[in-house]
Formats: structure tokens, sequence, C-alpha cells
């Protein structure tokens, strides 16, 4: 049975998140009624990162299977089906066991926060008044690179075996009254970049040394971590695979 991978773009703002759940409108229950009304059978979608309530992507990805070939180009009639906040980017064929979650190599998240009040930005980045120093920054996640123990900046009910990931890129850049967090690895944990972000400002602010910033990582603790970064500051850049997966 054929298998396909789904890119999807979406502003996350009025969604309970990427990944379907009963009595809630997610990402992933949008995705599969479009694609039920196009196709005319059920199809039941795989997601490679479950993105929180709020949080947007520029391109997620889910895996499906379909009896028939997929002839043509349907991205057309599957974005007219689709509320306007959400969009599909391609449907590409791949491996029969290719997997969009386990067959990931690295993701990149960015996150936005703006020092100026701005009314096109509040649904897009963290409204955060106060002076950052982005040399300071960047020292910050300087410390997050290569492979760590990241309990301390994951939620309490991240369920997973391991709380090591290997952190490939981490970067501050300004731009105006915007700054940007860019960050890539192999793999994240839940609530991780949120709550790297929101700790990092407070070493931009010269609230925190970088010496307590080591400390927080070394102790496994999250209650040491700051989370206050809201939702709609996040969104999920890229999902990267090997190409010999597609077809």
């Amino acid at each position: 049975m054929p298998r396909y991978f789904l890119s999807v773009r979406y502003m996350g703002t009025r969604y309970a998140g990427s990944q379907v759940q009963d009595n809630a409108v997610t990402i992933q229950g949008e995705l599969e009624k479009a694609m039920e009304i196009l196709f005319r059978e059920k199809i039941l979608l795989t997601g490679s990162s479950r993105t929180d309530a709020g949080v947007h992507a520029i391109s997620n990805y889910y895996h499906f299977d379909r009896g028939e070939v997929i002839a043509g180009d349907p991205v057309y009639q599957i974005n007219a089906i689709l509320p306007g906040d959400i969009a599909v980017n391609s449907i590409r064929e791949v491996t029969a066991d290719a997997h969009s979650r386990f067959d990931a190599t690295a993701r990149a998240y960015d996150y936005m926060i703006y020092d100026r009040k701005d009314p096109f930005l509040s649904d897009r980045g963290w409204y955060f008044p106060y002076p950052l120093d982005i040399g300071l920054l960047n020292e910050a996640a300087g410390v997050m690179l290569g492979t760590h123990d990241f309990t301390s900046f994951a939620k309490r009910n991240a369920q997973v075996h391991t709380h090591q990931c290997t952190i490939l890129k981490s970067k501050w850049k300004k731009d105006g009254d915007v700054f940007i967090y860019s960050v890539k690895g192999n793999r994240f944990l839940r609530g991780m970049v949120r709550g790297l972000v929101a700790t990092m400002s407070r070493v931009g602010r010269g609230k925190m040394s970088l010496d307590q910033l080591h400390e927080i990582i070394r102790k496994r603790d999250c209650t040491l971590a700051d989370f206050s970064a809201p939702a709609q500051g996040l969104q999920l850049k890229d999902v990267y695979y090997d190409e010999g997966i597609f077809l």
C-alpha cells in the first residue's frame, strides 16, 4: 500500500494543538476531515511532532497510507477545503516503512520575542518590554550546544525514556525590535524550547549568570527553569529526513 508524507504549515492560534483530540479542534483533525472529503475515504494521519495549543508551524509532517496511488497533484484541492490558517505544502510518496516521527533526523524551531508593542506580532511572538543583551543571549545559547540531559527544561509529564538531546544549532539574532532564537536538534522534550527561551531571557536581562545556567542543567530539576514563554512565539520551522525515503 503506498505511503505518503504530508508537509503542512499552520497558525496554531485557534487550535488545541497539532495532534487529534476528542472534543477539541486540532490541526490533525482538520486535515483528516479535508482529506476524507477529497478522497472520499477515511484517512488516518500520524504526526512527526506534537505542537502544543497556540504553537505554529512552517513545515510539520504527517504520514498516511492509501489503497490507491494518488494521481496528479491534490495539494490545490486539499487547500481549497482547509480553513485559511492551515495549508498543505506538499504530498510526497515515500518508502512503505517510512515513519514521519521515528525517521526524523532533526527538528528546527524559531522563537520570536519583540520588545515594542506591536498588534501585528501579538499572535506570533512574545511581547517582552524589557532590555535584552544580544551578546548575553548568545552566550547562554552556546551553553545549550552539544549533548546534554535536558530534564530541567522538560515539563514534568514528558513521557520519554531519556531526557538526553543533542543540540546542533542554538543562536539568537536581532532585527529591529525583534529577537529570534533559532534552535535545531535531534529531538526535543515537551516544553523544552519555551523553557530554554524563558530561562535564557533571564540571562539576557542580567538576572542570571552563565554559571547559574550551567547549574540548572546539571541539577536536572525542572523547578529551576523558567517556562513563562507563551506558546504563540514558537514555530516549528522544519523536520529533517534522509532523502532516501522519498520516492
